[in-house]
């Protein structure tokens, strides 16, 4: 069985999609740097916890 050298244009072609997914991964790492560093923002749980707009009784503050 030969193998055959691959053409000009698919050398070229795998270059580029290889430079598309490194793109790709660095688009998903820095969304998910910039969400930890929003989340990490000086937050406690609970201000954490009271960001999804659900009212939740161990969230109220004692009024007594």
């Amino acid at each position: 069985m030969e193998f055959r050298k691959d053409h000009e244009i698919h050398t070229r072609r795998f270059r580029s999609n290889v430079m598309l997914g490194l793109v790709l991964c660095g688009f998903v790492a820095l969304i998910f740097a910039i969400t930890i560093s929003k989340m990490m923002g000086g937050a406690t749980m609970v201000e954490m916890e009271a960001s999804d707009h659900v009212l939740r009784p161990q969230l109220l503050k004692d009024t007594q």
